[in-house]
């Protein structure tokens, strides 16, 4: 049996994976180089001028439409952590009270080794052990590279050179984010579609369950963003606040803003599902569909392989 598991990655892709794992009985250690749960449903919280604001600045919504996505979804909202967003679709969910309360869940749940910088994986007399920096640890019967396309090459280089150039062949669009606080409500919808370099643009304190002030969160479209990749921050708040007034009259200026370039935003979905050889396996979006839901599937597809292993 597959039974000690390493998952490099602790976003939806990694955390669904793990608790499907968990739940077979599996032990499974997460490594991940940021400090709390972030990826695709990453959110924030910000103070000024005596308001709080709380800012999903990663996906605005999720899309519920595989049967396996849908049931976890309709799970969360009994569990008071999802609950449909009807402004953005019939098949539209937020985590609640902020977008990324659903992976705090599962990350609670596991053990998540945060702050930790993954160098390179390696076999070890037909085990894995994961580098740090500074020192290799396991041995696991099993590693999973829960990361974007572009991450997983150089760790599946000379590893695996299938999945290396399998990883190689897709490509990542980026997406300027951009946070905006006022603070009083501003004249407009909750959900703004695409105009001139705005994607969509979303009020956060109109989704259920959230509260706070009048915090915006602004995606650049894909061109704008990959034009301007490099851009100072500033420049870039200063961009779309500008374009979000053409959308709002009388827009006033901003008492927060902050933006976050998001360099792995938009995958070209592969359509495998996940990837899984040998003791080394893959999930994301990019092997699926660049949403949330596409995350969580490969996950758990991957998890199911894993389950349906014996050590040979």
């Amino acid at each position: 049996m597959v039974g000690e598991i390493a998952i490099i990655g602790a976003g939806m892709a990694g955390l669904s994976c793990a608790t499907a794992l968990h739940e077979a009985g599996r032990t499974v250690t997460l490594f991940d180089k940021g400090r709390r749960p972030s990826g695709r449903m990453a959110s924030r919280a910000v103070s000024a001028d005596g308001q709080d604001f709380a800012f999903d600045f990663g996906a605005l919504y999720m899309t519920g439409r595989d049967a396996g996505f849908v049931a976890q979804l309709q799970a969360w909202e009994a569990a008071g952590i999802a609950a449909r967003w009807p402004a953005a679709g019939e098949d539209a969910w937020v985590g609640t009270p902020v977008m990324d309360a659903p992976l705090k869940a599962m990350a609670d749940a596991l053990d998540v080794r945060w702050s930790s910088h993954v160098h390179g994986v390696r076999r070890d007399g037909g085990r894995w052990r994961v580098e740090l920096e500074g020192e290799a640890v396991g041995p696991f019967d099993a590693v999973v590279l829960a990361l974007p396309a572009e991450q997983v090459v150089p760790l599946a280089e000379g590893v695996d050179d299938a999945l290396a150039e399998l990883a190689r062949g897709h490509r990542s669009a980026p997406c300027w984010t951009v946070m905006l606080g006022f603070d009083a409500a501003i004249d407009a919808p909750d959900l703004l579609d695409g105009h001139g370099v705005i994607d969509r643009a979303a009020r956060n304190p109109a989704k259920p369950g959230h509260g706070g002030g009048e915090a915006w969160t602004i995606h650049a479209d894909a061109d704008w963003s990959e034009r301007h990749v490099e851009a100072e921050r500033d420049w870039v708040v200063a961009q779309l606040t500008a374009a979000l007034g053409e959308r709002v009259a009388g827009l006033p200026a901003p008492v927060v803003g902050a933006a976050h370039r998001w360099r792995y935003a938009r995958s070209d979905g592969a359509g495998v599902g996940c990837y899984w050889a040998e003791g080394l396996g893959a999930c994301g979006d990019w092997l699926v569909a660049p949403r949330v839901e596409g995350a969580w599937v490969s996950g758990r597809g991957l998890a199911a392989r894993l389950t349906s292993q014996t050590n040979g």
